[in-house]
Parts: C-alpha cells; structure tokens; sequence
C-alpha cells in the first residue's frame, strides 16, 4: 500500500507518516523543505520518495499528479496548509492568496484528479485536513476559518457523490481543535498552549480514515464544541472566537 502525504515536512503530515510507515505503508512525501523530508525519509523503514514542492506554483499540483500518477497511489492525506493572522483589512493580501490556493485550490485539485483514478480501478481513500474552525466564523483568521469550511463541505458533498454512486472510495475529512505543531508560529499568532499532541491526532486520523470514517474529530471538547456550535447564534460565535484570537495577538 502506498500513500501520497502533502505538507510531509512537520507537524501532522510528518506524524501521519510515521503512523503509515508503523503499518508498512511505501510513502511519497511532498512539502517545499527538502531538508525535512529528507530527514523523515531517513527515519522511515518503509520505502520513501521525497518530492520537494510548492503547491501553490501555478500548475505545480498536476505536475504532482503526473510524476506519480503510475506508482498506484491508494490514499491521498492533504495536510498541507497554513495561516494568516490579524484583521482583515491589515492582513497581506498576497499571503492571504497564497494561503487559499494552499488550503483549497491546492486540495480541490489533487482530489478531483486521484479520485477519478480511485474510483475507475474502485478503491483509494483521501483524507483531507480540515479544522474545528471549519464550524465556526473566525475574526482575525477569517480567511483561514473560511478556507477550512470549505474543506469540510467540499469533503462531505464527493463523500455522498461517491456513496450514491455505489464507490467503495471513500473521503475522510479531519478536523481538529489545537494541536502541538507550527501552524500558529506560521500563522503570525502566539501558540497554542494545551492543544493535542500532534502524533496523537495523526494516528487517530489515519485509523479512522482507513475505517472509511466520513468525520474525524479528536478530542471530546471538540465534539462537544461541534455540538454545542448548532444552537449557539452566529454573533455570539463570532465574538467568542474573535475574544480567543485576540488574547494570541497580545501574546505575541
């Protein structure tokens, strides 16, 4: 078996590597730190292809596609992503571009050309990575809170595409409250303090995604945040996040 790992090179695409390579999955490993990868490479005893990449250089994800599209991929993990802190109008808006073809446009087109693959030869999983934040609003990383909404709706809408069509391909879709990686320090955003370890959430993610789970969130808070986000009011919702995201500003 075989898995394609997008932002391979820390945090939770390394750790999900490591929870593949621990049941003798061959990986392909993409991020744009060659020296990282390299290093997990080194540290794998599975057979391990390096392709140091960034997906947000026009054409580079079919490009991807192409150079491994015959070494019989059987699960896609898009992991990669990032994010922009601060308010909207004083945000970069490069960085904010730059940051949603990672997070959607990056993903979407992955997606879209191995599925067509999995589902003609009829097996293959993804697992896209979403966020918690994908159920709230999120001023001061609106555009990130916005880009992993997508993520989660996108996931869920192929999902029953696929059921319905009578595929046992599945899309698994995570989406995880804080965690111990780099995303904030990234971000421009104080770090997490008392997030779940990284290398307990990749586990957790890729044993539910080759369950065929639909949605993967670690964590009973955050089960019980998606929960208790139905009957909480959009306004109340946004202030609370905007009162969380702030105290990270003031940290930094």
């Amino acid at each position: 078996m075989k898995a394609l790992i997008t932002g391979a090179s820390s945090g939770l695409g390394r750790d999900m590597a490591r929870a593949l390579a621990r049941r003798g999955w061959s990986l392909i490993l993409v991020a744009r730190r060659a020296d990282r990868l390299e290093e997990l490479a080194r540290e794998l005893d599975v057979p391990v292809t390096v392709l140091p990449m960034d997906l947000t250089a026009p054409g580079a994800c079919r490009v991807l596609y192409e150079q491994v599209r015959e070494e019989g991929v059987d699960l896609l993990v898009n992991n990669a992503g990032r994010g922009v802190y601060g308010p909207f109008l004083e945000t970069d808006l490069d960085a904010e571009q730059s940051m949603l073809e990672l997070n959607m446009v990056a993903l979407h087109t992955l997606m879209k050309l191995f599925l067509r693959d999995f589902t003609a030869r009829g097996n293959g999983r993804v697992l896209n990575v979403a966020s918690s934040a994908a159920f709230l609003p999120g001023p001061l990383l609106a555009s990130y809170y916005a880009s992993k909404a997508y993520v989660l709706r996108l996931s869920q809408g192929v999902r029953e595409e696929l059921r319905r069509a009578g595929s046992p391909v599945t899309v698994s879709v995570l989406c995880p409250g804080p965690v111990e990686t780099e995303f904030d320090r990234v971000a421009g955003a104080n770090l997490n303090a008392g997030g779940l370890s990284s290398a307990r959430v990749a586990e957790f993610a890729i044993a539910g995604t080759l369950r065929g789970r639909e949605l993967l969130i670690p964590g009973g808070l955050m089960r019980a945040v998606k929960l208790g986000v139905r009957f909480l009011p959009d306004r109340l919702a946004a202030r609370i996040c905007w009162s969380l995201q702030a105290r990270k500003g003031e940290r930094r």
